[in-house]
């Protein structure tokens, strides 16, 4: 077939366009469409496989790449070749991924995969939003089971004016960074910082973006009809309506019972044992099933069952796992200044989730400086940074140990956007927060967050405001009439519920958020509540966290390296570097501390400890200082005239001592005084229009 385009607007009321078109490349693929924005153009292209044998789940697979190529560049480095996937392209691969996945009928096993490519990037126009919208245009074009179309766009906000899809550049002075997607007035999935925004703010951001969603949601459609897109009927994995019958029949009389334990371990354990004996006791009722289909079936139907009845005590009686009320937090605690010899420390816990925490300072070469692709000159460099960390123990199992996945740069992500709004831009220190989940049961990164805000401060880090984040679930009836929100959901509530709504801030604003849902998409108004039931909970944890530490510390912590900013003379830069970096190394070797010297004249010091950044003050100021008329300063003889002898005063800075200066009477010879390499103590009498300086020594001894 032909190539087809269509062409939309960006917003309503928004002259610039976006074109999707098909059916140029990539055509083996099952579909597969080109998006751009400006000159920045994505491909994408979707595939699909038979379901593996054995398989319980739908394993979409997502990925997005960048080639510098797209932008004209070569790969830094020695190998001139892109390698494993960067952060930005993983957390792009995320949010492609999440809005997609609600949108596949249950039982839909087939392997998926989309695949975005950037093509070319302009400098001026994201592509991450348009890889969302390329992976919903990819699987409409194709014969898959997808109920979809979606939009997705990024909303900014810059001078007090929402923006839809802003360049990179009003994103730098953008305070709202907001990430939409979802169907015609359903919100499925968001993600984003701002600079404590309020939720008003934010819910109008919302309803902007999805006037935007329409207009791509309709252009999808009529590039469909444009392409003849022809669905196949999908092959759906149905479990036997007798196997479901008996199972239920067999765990009903304790059901309830199993699900109602409060103690995760406990509960996690009575489930298995639920679950082991119905096997036993039905398998001689299902002998025309072979083993692996019989224990597919039966864990895939026994979860059903769990969620069902954990969704029925939310919904009917209000009745959560733990027993608390559907706006109760669970236990919080907090401390501070837990470990030894690190720099600032805390541990977090609510309920059976922990979060341990650990903050280092450093300088400037500590810094992460990322060799951007698609941000045209904006050099992408973070001075606080938070790493996070889930290691199999902290749900007691065992596993393969590896580097970090997707989902622990995504939660660490999260965390970094929300607690950096805090961090003092103009703060001397690199920061570095490593969060270690001690223990899971729901909302992990909501912890880290927290944990990182009592390091922050434990540390003597001066930031503006504490931060805390929490989750907020959602539980809705089967026909869609009746809905609950769970306050600080557990992890049970966030596997069987239909919604994981983070929201992180400070008294004053919101700080990030990120919403991921199992439903094809809810109402925007319905986002807007759980947006007000997690402030409340966020005050609430707020008290905690500064009834622990209420302010940071007044002084920066004694473990951490000593940092001072001082400002010269650009002219003196050359006589603190030296020749060769004979001075500035010498300070260094000697001192042990590091020093950044910039091109304005400001000089950053950093030290282990006061002494020794005294002691590396004192050597900078000495060779950059002036000289000042009417000092006396203690000075080493450089050279010796008969007219006079040449005195060093300050580093590669010399005087003229006139033998007529020498004394308070006639000196005969100057040698009678000082010799070459003598130590003298002179005074300035004079410094005259280019520079050159008169010393004394008789003007000197007389103010001794």
């Amino acid at each position: 077939m032909a190539e087809q385009k269509v062409t939309f607007n960006v917003a309503p009321n928004d002259s610039r366009t976006i074109e999707i078109s098909s059916g140029k490349i990539a055509k083996l693929a099952n579909g597969s469409c080109v998006v751009r924005l400006g000159d920045t153009v994505v491909m994408v292209a979707a595939c699909s496989g038979d379901a593996k044998p054995g398989q319980d789940f739908f394993p979409l697979q997502v990925d997005y790449r960048e080639k510098y190529s797209a932008a004209g560049k070569f790969p830094g480095g020695y190998i001139k070749r892109e390698g494993r996937p960067t952060d930005k392209e993983i957390l792009t691969c995320r949010v492609t991924d999440r809005p997609l996945r609600p949108l596949f009928p249950e039982g839909f096993f087939d392997e998926v995969q989309v695949c975005a490519l950037l093509l070319a990037s302009d400098g001026v126009n994201e592509p991450d939003v348009l890889s969302i919208l390329g992976a919903s245009t990819a699987l409409v074009l194709s014969d898959l089971p997808f109920q979809g179309p979606i939009g997705a766009v990024r909303v900014g906000k810059v001078d007090g004016k929402l923006i839809v899809n802003p360049t990179v550049e009003e994103m730098q002075k953008s305070t709202i960074d907001l990430i939409y997607a979802g169907l015609p007035d359903k919100v499925i999935m968001i993600e984003g910082e701002a600079h404590m925004c309020s939720e008003a703010e934010l819910g109008e951001a919302m309803y902007l973006a999805n006037e935007c969603v329409k207009l791509q949601c309709e252009a999808q459609n009529e590039l469909a009809r444009l392409m003849n897109v022809v669905k196949k009927t999908p092959k759906l994995h149905i479990i036997d309506d007798k196997l479901t019958q008996a199972l239920q029949d067999f765990c009903a009389p304790t059901i309830e019972e199993v699900c109602t334990i409060p103690g995760k371990n406990d509960r996690i354990k009575a489930m298995n044992e639920q679950l082991e004996a119905l096997r036993e006791a039905l398998r001689p009722q299902f002998p025309e099933m072979d083993d692996e289909l019989f224990m597919m079936d039966t864990n895939t139907a026994y979860d059903k069952y769990i969620r069902t009845i954990t969704r029925k005590l939310i919904l009917e009686k209000h009745y959560r796992q733990d027993g608390r009320t559907i706006t109760d937090i669970r236990p919080l605690s907090a401390e501070v200044g837990v470990l030894p010899v690190v720099h600032g420390s805390a541990l977090f816990s609510r309920g059976e989730t922990q979060a341990l925490v650990v903050a280092t300072l450093g300088n400037e070469k500590d810094a992460q400086v990322a060799d951007s692709i698609t941000t045209g000159d904006v050099v992408q460099e973070k001075r606080f940074y938070l790493h996070y960390n889930f290691p199999n123990y902290s749900v007691g199992e065992v596993g393969r140990i590896a580097g970090p996945g997707r989902r622990e740069i995504g939660h660490g992500d999260l965390a970094e956007r929300s607690v950096s709004k805090v961090v003092p831009k103009d703060f001397p220190y690199v920061v570095r927060c490593v969060s270690e989940i001690m223990a899971s049961n729901g909302s992990t990164s909501m912890a880290s967050v927290c944990g990182a805000t009592l390091a922050l401060m434990d540390a003597g880090v001066p930031i503006s405001a504490p931060v805390a984040g929490i989750s907020c679930g959602l539980v809705t009836s089967e026909d869609g009439k009746d809905s609950i929100l769970l306050t600080d959901i557990l992890g049970a509530e966030d596997h069987f519920g239909d919604m994981d709504f983070k929201v992180c801030g400070t008294r004053d604003g919101i700080t990030g958020f990120q919403l991921d849902l199992k439903l094809p998409g809810i109402p925007i108004d319905l986002l807007c509540q759980a947006m007000e039931r997690n402030k409340e909970a966020r005050f609430k944890i707020l008290d905690v966290i500064e009834a622990c530490i209420p302010a940071p510390r007044a002084e920066i912590s004694p473990n951490a390296p000593q940092i001072i900013e001082l400002t010269i003379n650009p002219d003196k830069i050359g006589a603190l570097i030296g020749p060769g970096g004979k001075n500035i190394r010498s300070i260094t070797d000697d001192t042990g501390a590091t020093i950044d010297v910039t091109d304005d004249g400001k000089v950053k010091i950093m030290a282990k400890d006061k002494a020794h950044i005294d002691e590396a003050k004192d050597r900078v100021l000495s060779c950059t200082a002036e000289a000042e008329v009417g000092k006396i300063y203690r000075g080493k003889v450089i050279s010796v005239r008969d007219f006079g002898a040449f005195v060093e005063i300050l580093p590669g800075m010399e005087g003229l001592l006139h033998i007529s200066e020498l004394a308070d009477y006639r000196v005969g010879a100057v040698t009678d005084i000082c010799n070459e390499g003598d130590t003298v103590t002179v005074k300035v009498i004079d410094i005259d229009n280019s520079g050159k300086i008169r010393l004394s020594r008789k003007a000197a001894l007389k103010e001794l």
